[in-house]
């Protein structure tokens, strides 16, 4: 399983304060807001606009806050919209592959935050290139196994496209996809009858690299600063977590 997903599954274990509940929501609104843009209001018809809302209702975002950021995007707010998609690559501490995807409508005070966040960690931004040749753009879904086994949702994905099936460690089914199937998977697994709980897009290293619990814990220090940034929507690194470094974190 990705490190990207076994971090996820970390930090939904934390708790939530006021504070992160609020700029989650800031993130998601974004999110919303852009897909709207790019592809209309309708749910129905903008897969994009489709995931980010479902996501958002999961992360029990208020149903006004969803509306408005869907009316900024498609120009029915006076508020408008104007963010622009940003992809960063950069190296950890210990010479870690880290991938920032952003949405900002200052480039500037984006790359200022970033920078600042990795040079204090022990890292430091890339040239373009410089390390996204590590990593492949996929789909990413999640199905919670309900009244269904692993096996059954794992033949089931399989047969919809899926290139990889998982379980994480509490026994969801994560399923990758190539990226231009992922609305197809998504669609096949809801009509069967499976829950979906999430499915997005996802950056998955091809070339990893494992370490002690040391090091992988000042590697994902920097990926929460940098999560935490109001910009940055996911940072994804080629961490190869092991069950002393989990523990760790944990």
């Amino acid at each position: 399983m990705s490190g990207h997903s076994k971090w996820a599954t970390i930090r939904r274990k934390k708790e939530i304060t006021d504070s992160r509940r609020g700029q989650m929501f800031t993130k998601l609104a974004r999110e919303i807001t852009t897909a709207a843009k790019e592809g209309g209001a309708s749910v129905d018809t903008n897969f994009r606009l489709r995931l980010a809302v479902q996501k958002a209702r999961i992360e029990s975002m208020p149903s006004e806050n969803i509306d408005r950021a869907i009316a900024r995007g498609a120009g029915a707010s006076a508020e408008g919209s104007n963010y622009e998609e940003i992809t960063y690559e950069g190296y950890g501490p210990v010479g870690s592959a880290i991938i920032i995807q952003a949405l900002t409508d200052n480039r500037n005070r984006t790359v200022g935050e970033i920078r600042a966040a990795m040079s204090r960690s022990g890292g430091n931004l890339g040239e373009n290139g410089s390390v996204i040749w590590m990593f492949k753009s996929q789909g990413m879904i999640a199905v919670e196994p309900e009244k269904y086994s692993v096996d059954e949702i794992e033949l089931a994905a399989i047969e919809a496209g899926a290139d990889d099936v998982q379980s994480d460690e509490e026994d969801n089914v994560i399923v990758y996809v190539p990226l231009a199937g992922l609305r197809a998977t998504t669609e096949s697994l809801n009509a069967a009858g499976f829950k979906v709980t999430s499915s997005e897009r996802t950056m998955t290293p091809t070339t990893t690299m494992e370490l002690d619990a040391n090091d992988t814990a000042k590697v994902m220090r920097l990926v929460e600063k940098l999560e935490e940034l109001d910009d940055v929507q996911q940072v994804y690194t080629n961490l190869e977590f092991t069950e002393a470094a989990m523990a760790g974190l944990e």
